[in-house]
């Protein structure tokens, strides 16, 4: 067989493109045809696994499908999107992930499984910004008595938040470089650990989120949110910014992935679902009365703010003196 001339080399490529473009359309036009797997990289009963059981029915509503919960616990979430990005990129399998816990493990392990980028985006659906928050009983009425005892008393005042060089983990370092103070940071394996700790008076505070505070109800006083806006789940409390300190400002997305060559048809099909979710009324009182923050970033928009907040958290880390 000769050599094929230049031109019809280009021609045959063209075509072949064409040809897998129109197979995955056709693809996309008649998807969803069976379950999906909807993937929860945390235990059963936390937030992650309480957001995916409440948009699971309205999921199913509209892609007529069943949506099949699983959980691919382990290494913070990082087993979860290993797999993730190792399975067929058919739509049929999807995960929910965690900012800034995508952007974070890779910046600081070479164990992970994945890289950020390989994730393909779907939706952000979620903000959960981080809250102090003391005991009912507390001396510390406001942020200002603790800012002003933590001044004379340097490392006295213990703050217990999830984990090292995570969400809570910054907010601490926020707030102390902001008031100008030394505070002493207890890290715990969870937040399930973390509200023992505060009720049973082993930390002066800890760092949690809206829904602890929904949860503890009357047994606790949250003094701020790490939130440019007051959380809608927590109207009375000001922001750290409304208190004087506003570049403390931090917290938790919540959003789901596919895995990587995932088709743009899919992508779009599965973020519009989401949205419908995210808009409707019956499911936004309910998010808003257990204490979660909605918020929606499509596909475009969430891998834009990917890439802007991986270059924040490389500054954060290499400026608070984060070593691998």
């Amino acid at each position: 067989m000769g050599r094929l001339s230049k031109k019809r080399m280009v021609v045959l490529l063209v075509v072949g493109a064409l040809g897998v473009m129109g197979l995955n359309s056709a693809f996309a036009a008649s998807y969803p045809e069976r379950p999906i797997t909807y993937m929860i990289a945390f235990s059963p009963g936390g937030e992650s696994d309480v957001t995916a059981r409440l948009q699971q029915r309205y999921l199913e509503e509209d892609l007529k499908v069943k949506f099949l919960i699983t959980y691919k616990t382990g290494g913070g979430g990082s087993v979860c999107w290993a797999e993730l990005v190792r399975s067929k990129p058919d739509g049929y399998t999807i995960a929910g992930v965690n900012e800034p816990h995508t952007i974070l493990q890779p910046l600081q392990r070479t164990d992970t499984g994945y890289k950020t980028e390989d994730l393909t985006r779907i939706a952000c659906f979620q903000y959960t910004p981080s809250i102090l928050i003391v005991r009912k009983d507390s001396p510390f009425k406001t942020l200002q008595d603790m800012v002003e005892f933590a001044k004379k008393n340097p490392g006295v005042v213990t703050i217990g938040g999830t984990g090292t060089w995570a969400s809570t983990h910054f907010a601490y370092l926020l707030f102390e470089k902001a008031a100008g103070i030394k505070l002493t940071y207890i890290p715990y394996a969870g937040s399930g650990a973390t509200k023992p700790a505060i009720l049973g008076g082993h930390v002066s505070a800890i760092v949690g989120h809206p829904t602890h505070a929904v949860e503890l109800g009357d047994q606790i006083r949250v003094l701020a949110v790490c939130a440019e806006e007051r959380s809608k789940a927590l109207p009375n409390v000001p922001t750290f910014k409304e208190l004087g300190y506003p570049g403390v400002v931090e917290g938790s997305y919540r959003g789901v992935a596919a895995p990587p060559g995932t088709p743009k048809e899919i992508v779009e099909r599965l973020a519009s679902a989401f949205k419908k979710i995210n808009f409707n009324p019956e499911f936004q009182k309910k998010m808003t009365e257990m204490g979660f923050d909605l918020l929606w970033w499509g596909p475009d928009e969430y891998n834009a703010e990917i890439k802007k907040r991986t270059e924040y958290y490389k500054k954060l880390l290499s400026d608070f003196g984060f070593k691998k």
